[in-house]
């Protein structure tokens, strides 16, 4: 098969390499829209693994926005504690059920737009929760999605926002959750920030960057 030649075209063979590999699967445990959103706040600067081991104690006692929104805010401190820049976290948790319930009835919004109003909440927060607990087009940009999609001579571009906007531009709408979950699959278990396995990279025959570092 031959190389693609363009950008898009490197988006679009990646897109399909990888979905041979990976099942496009969120690794934060969550069964709504609302148990995603805190989550993923709650990732920023931590890993899957360890929200993942903090969140049960948290939804338990807080289950949803009307009862995280009435929290002590040290309680919350404590819960989420585990997650490092807890402080800062329980404020974003509890202005985020808060707004939820004053402007949204309690209910997670669906448009971009209006999840971005949320405290602690910015583009890649919003896109997950869009892609993954609505099914809506949303691609986030991770440190993996940022790098991959360099190293495979993609995108040029630094800023989050401007490197979403561009992918946006090359992936169907529908696919743009799947292909991010995917990338961000494969810079976990392949694509290194240090020493990259490119040896046993699907994408090595066509990656500018295979083997040079």
């Amino acid at each position: 098969m031959a190389r693609p030649r363009t950008p898009k075209g490197r988006a679009l063979r990646t897109h399909e390499r990888l979905a041979g590999e990976y099942e496009a699967v969120c690794e934060l445990d969550h069964t709504n829209p609302f148990e995603l959103l805190a989550a993923t706040i709650l990732s920023a600067q931590c890993t899957d693994a360890r929200v993942n081991m903090t969140t049960p104690a948290l939804f338990a006692r807080f289950a949803d926005p009307v009862a995280m929104a009435g929290a002590d805010v040290e309680e919350l401190q404590e819960l989420v504690r585990p997650t490092g820049f807890y402080n800062s976290k329980s404020k974003n948790l509890s202005g985020m059920a808060q707004m939820l319930v004053a402007d949204f009835d309690g209910e997670v919004p669906t448009k971009l737009n209006d999840l971005v109003k949320l405290p602690g909440v910015g583009r890649k927060t919003g896109n997950v929760v869009r892609s993954v607990a609505f099914g809506l087009p949303g691609l986030p940009v991770d440190t993996h999605v940022k790098r991959l999609t360099s190293r495979l001579g993609i995108t040029t571009l630094e800023d989050p926002v401007k490197i979403e906007l561009e992918l946006n531009s090359m992936i169907p709408a529908a696919e743009r959750g799947p292909f991010s979950l995917r990338v961000i699959l494969h810079g976990r278990q392949v694509c290194f920030a240090r020493k990259p396995n490119c040896d046993d990279c699907v994408l090595n025959d066509f990656c500018p960057s295979a083997f040079e570092t």
